[in-house]
């Protein structure tokens, strides 16, 4: 089985394109693989690949200012698929659009994800726009809706 990988085109031009402004965030949930599925055929285990991609790519998002704000430990799923569990489970926050672009056009960055690919059997990559100030449910609804 393989799951969710790489983003789609139609998704990525579109937030590429799109409006928004300001910094944002990328909640990132990530399930390895037990094995890693390297085109070469190296036998490591998904956990290894990924930590490989980790070392290789954080030089490129230090340099374009990216930062891990939140992570996270998956315990259970309450609402969702019974069966689904997350490995991974943290928000990134990039400092725009652009910045979240200029990581996936950058050449090192281009080859540290082929161990993400490796090492990832499913994955959710979800784009949020920070809210600071929040301190109640719902409190932008009437912001966002009208």
């Amino acid at each position: 089985m393989s799951g969710y990988i790489d983003i789609e085109k139609e998704r990525y031009l579109a937030l590429r394109d799109g409006e928004h402004q300001g910094a944002i965030h990328l909640l990132n949930l990530i399930r390895l693989r037990e094995h890693a599925d390297y085109p070469d055929g190296r036998e490591v285990s998904g956990v290894e690949a990924y930590q490989s991609y980790g070392r290789a790519s954080e030089p490129v998002l230090a340099r374009i200012g990216a930062r891990i704000v939140w992570e996270g430990r998956f315990e259970t799923m309450l609402i969702g698929p019974w069966g689904e569990y997350w490995d991974l489970c943290f928000v990134a926050e990039y400092r725009s659009v652009q910045a979240f672009i200029e990581l996936l056009r950058d050449p090192v960055y281009r080859e540290a994800v082929l161990h993400r690919k490796a090492a990832a059997l499913d994955s959710r990559l979800i784009a949020l726009q920070p809210r600071p100030g929040a301190t109640r449910f719902g409190q932008f609804l009437a912001e966002a809706y009208g």
